[in-house]
């Protein structure tokens, strides 16, 4: 069993559907753009942050979640406003990992939860944001050609 508070077993399903929402956002870039960075990459440290997570719900008895998300995220016209997005996105979650750290005492979380904000906050965010100043500038970006079909 768990010796976890209430707020704390919400704290770990609103990070995990956090994490989770953000891999299959940039999954459905993928899907749209093509295999291009900082998505591919992205979502493959978002894979990583799933399983830290998943980990600790193991480790306090806690049934993990579905990811509720693919094919329910949104879709962008264009590459720059998709990464534009994930910048903005990255700055919420900054902001969501500095509340849930205060709702626990549990050193295995706050380490969890600070790595988690640590690499959205240092290296997907500015990822993110030269990834957009790349396609305002006209830089050609790695991948296939987008997807015109897309529809929001």
């Amino acid at each position: 069993m768990h010796d976890l508070t209430d707020m704390e077993i919400d704290a770990l399903n609103e990070a995990l559907d956090d994490e989770y929402r953000a891999w299959a956002t940039y999954d459905q870039v993928i899907a749209d753009f093509g295999n291009i960075s900082p998505f591919s990459n992205i979502r493959a440290a978002e894979a990583r942050h799933i399983g830290a997570l998943c980990e600790l719900f193991t480790q306090y008895s806690l049934s993990i979640p579905e990811n509720p998300w693919p094919g329910k995220v949104e879709r962008y016209a264009s590459l720059r406003a998709a990464c534009e997005a994930g910048a903005a996105a990255e700055i919420v979650n900054g902001e969501m990992y500095d509340r849930l750290l205060k709702v626990t005492n549990h050193p295995d979380i706050q380490t969890v939860l600070r790595n988690l904000q640590a690499a959205s906050q240092q290296r997907h965010l500015p990822a993110f944001q030269r990834c957009a100043q790349r396609s305002v500038t006209g830089r050609q970006m790695h991948g296939r050609k987008p997807n015109q079909n897309i529809q929001k």
